[in-house]
């Protein structure tokens, strides 16, 4: 039977996949732009009849409406700081330079991350966010930038990272860290401006997503997006370090009693994708609200459930992939959300 590919670990995860060449970075000199008062002005209309993710909640963001979201058109970020629990190839020696959004329109009922969808965090100006993203670069010396549940910021994010690009500034790997419930308009103005994309893939069949997510349009919708990811990037590309430059990974969450579900999820990416992404199959679930035994998520995933999840990986021939070992499911995982790393 086969195994993951290998035994390496790195904050909790194993597995790696072998090297290919590296494209040349661009070149880091030039300004440190802002964003322009035309790109402004285009991200101010996005948000006035909001229809950046598929809720389509058509709300005016820029008079302070909300919806399902909980997002106003102003940036608001919770920490940016150098992260270290990603997948190692996001990671090595330097960290992953991660930039945690507030708010999602996901809402799913185990959130691990409940502070930060409730709001927790800063409100930050655009020219704030270039100067974070470009410490962290510059002076934090990250392996990549980690844009964490951007969705619903796109009309924002996507000028500037083009801004950065085009004059140079910004010359590591940009990473889209996302729950795949993304529209494939959103996606689409992103196009060459993200190298990397750790996208999750929940659920396979409707049913559980409106359940856990409320979203019974989940599994469509995160495939129409995976499609447009796996188009826009490419094929897997990794430094002499084995430092992700370009490519898709795609998360599943194990979680207790759903373990068919896992099996269903795996099935169904290994028959579109097969080794044009690389699965990361996690067990790090932590029931941390009163309420989850009535979802049937009260307790963590056994270490049999995992095996078997990881199990049905290696008999659908899937040969790498990243896991985690024993001890994932902890708070310690989750950050403090209070504006960290963020340049005033």
């Amino acid at each position: 039977m086969l195994r993951k590919a290998s035994s390496l670990e790195m904050d909790s995860f194993g597995g790696r996949a072998s090297c290919a060449s590296t494209p040349a970075s661009a070149d880091p000199a030039g300004p440190n732009p802002t964003c322009s008062g035309v790109q402004a002005t285009s991200a101010a209309n996005e948000y006035a009849s909001c229809i950046l993710c598929p809720r389509a909640c058509r709300i005016d963001r820029t008079n302070n409406e909300r919806g399902v979201c909980g997002a106003s058109s102003t940036l608001r970020i919770g920490r940016a700081a150098l992260h270290w629990w990603e997948e190692p190839c996001l990671v090595g020696d330097q960290g992953s330079g991660a930039v945690f959004f507030s708010h999602c329109a996901l809402g799913c009922v185990y959130c691990q991350n409940k502070d930060l969808v409730a709001g927790a965090g800063v409100e930050v100006s655009i020219d704030q966010f270039v100067r974070t993203v470009l410490r962290l670069q510059d002076e934090e010396h990250a392996a990549n930038i980690n844009l964490v549940t951007p969705s619903h910021y796109v009309a924002s994010i996507a000028p500037v990272l083009r801004e950065l690009r085009a004059t140079g500034s910004l010359h590591i790997p940009v990473v889209y860290n996302t729950s795949s419930y993304d529209s494939v308009r959103a996606l689409r103005s992103l196009r060459g401006s993200i190298d990397c994309y750790l996208a999750d893939f929940k659920y396979a069949t409707p049913d559980v997503a409106a359940r856990l997510s409320r979203a019974s349009d989940y599994p469509d919708v995160a495939l129409q997006a995976l499609d447009e990811m796996v188009d826009q990037v490419g094929d897997w590309v990794e430094d002499d370090q084995g430092l992700l430059q370009r490519g898709v990974i795609v998360r599943h969450l194990v979680l207790p009693g759903y373990i068919d579900e896992s099996y269903k999820v795996l099935g169904l990416l290994h028959e579109r994708y097969g080794d044009r992404i690389r699965l990361s199959i996690m067990n790090q679930f932590t029931p941390l609200r009163d309420d989850l035994p009535r979802y049937g998520l009260g307790d963590k995933v056994s270490h049999q459930e995992y095996e078997r999840v990881l199990d049905y990986a290696d008999d659908l021939g899937i040969q790498d992939y990243f896991w985690q070992e024993g001890g994932a499911a902890t708070e310690s995982f989750i950050p403090l959300f209070d504006g960290t790393g963020v340049v005033s």
